[in-house]
């Protein structure tokens, strides 16, 4: 049974963590090298089992095995967000310091409006259970238009976020250090960089959309779904600059996390209406084997490719806000 101490408890360790990463690994804004970056997110893997260890002693196994399968789904969903920052970070020709700076504040958002997301969640489920059956069918839609979307190349230049922003606010010509908003002859200007943190916030918040009932499907426990969610994110900063030079490669996993989307929300959908008869370690199984084979299928697929060859195979997909290019009125100004 989760106590109040358990989140009190939890949220200072993120706290912790938080402090750690930007007064120390990013103090003097040093920037983390694709080394550095693959042992922090392993790091971050590590207290994430360590975490689950701590879920198997005191909540039991079945508690266990819920924050393990959460956790997973989460992590592979999350490197979407990754293919997404890739394609963002391109388009607005962002300076790498700066984008350390933008993953922090986004990290941050994300977990506050996450929090948010999973309350209310869990409070509407709590309430009605028939929201279970929308959940399932949402997920089950969404990995749908994830397939259908995969090859698709968003226009960020036609973004409707991007586009509102320039139109209500002065902007700077160029970017401004690490800043977000400048004074100048007592005018306040947003600089560019404060557009690309907006559109990463929106983007994750569009994805939380999927990834929250995604987890719900697994269990219904707030903190389960909070922490699992938590330790996803937490680590995503890292990740990114530890895969964005080798993101390319990993093209068939867009397929994979679809296609667990669909399974999950599935899941949801029968074990809601016929009671427990798809088991939390069948997902797990199903979940590691799916994404497995995809990365497995990517790698495989992209062996020997050259560097200069990268940029054919470009992440690709949608990105919240953006048509595809070959919309009808996606280049207007």
């Amino acid at each position: 049974m989760t106590q109040w101490w358990h989140w009190v408890g939890f949220n200072l360790l993120v706290l912790v963590l938080l402090a750690f990463d930007l007064g120390v690994l990013h103090k003097n804004h040093r920037e983390v090298g694709v080394k550095e970056s693959l042992w922090l997110s392993f790091g971050y893997f590590v207290l994430a089992l360590c975490f689950s260890g701590v879920i198997f002693h005191f909540e039991g196994r079945a508690a266990g095995v819920e924050f393990l399968t959460g956790y997973l789904i989460e992590k592979s969903l999350s490197i979407d967000n990754i293919f997404v920052f890739v394609l963002i970070f391109t388009h607005f020709q962002v300076p790498k310091k700066a984008q350390h700076t933008v993953l922090f504040w986004g990290v941050l958002g994300a977990l506050v409006m996450r929090a948010a997301l999973i309350l209310a969640g869990a409070a509407v489920l709590s309430a009605f259970h028939w929201v279970i059956y929308v959940f399932g069918a949402f997920l089950i839609l969404t990995g749908v238009k994830m397939l259908m979307t995969i090859n698709e190349v968003p226009d960020l230049s036609g973004n409707r976020v991007t586009r509102f922003m320039r139109r209500h606010f002065r902007v700077t010509e160029g970017y401004e250090g690490e800043r977000f908003v400048v004074l100048r002859d007592g005018v306040r200007l947003i600089t560019p960089l404060l557009i690309v943190l907006v559109l990463v916030e929106f983007s994750d918040v569009v994805f939380a959309l999927d990834s929250i009932p995604a987890i719900f499907a697994i269990t219904k426990d707030p903190f389960l779904v909070y922490t699992s969610n938590v330790f996803a994110i937490l680590g995503l900063r890292a990740l990114f600059f530890a895969l964005a030079g080798i993101i390319h490669r990993f093209h068939y996993l867009k397929y994979g996390l679809s296609i667990v989307l669909v399974v999950v929300g599935g899941k949801m959908v029968v074990n809601a209406a016929f009671g427990h008869v798809i088991p939390t370690e069948w997902a797990l199984l199903l979940t590691a084997a799916i994404i497995g084979s995809s990365v497995a299928l990517s790698v495989y697929r992209t062996r020997g490719l050259p560097a200069e060859a990268a940029e054919t195979v470009m992440p690709r997909g949608w990105v919240p806000g953006s048509p595809p290019k070959d919309e009808p009125g996606a280049d207007r100004k």
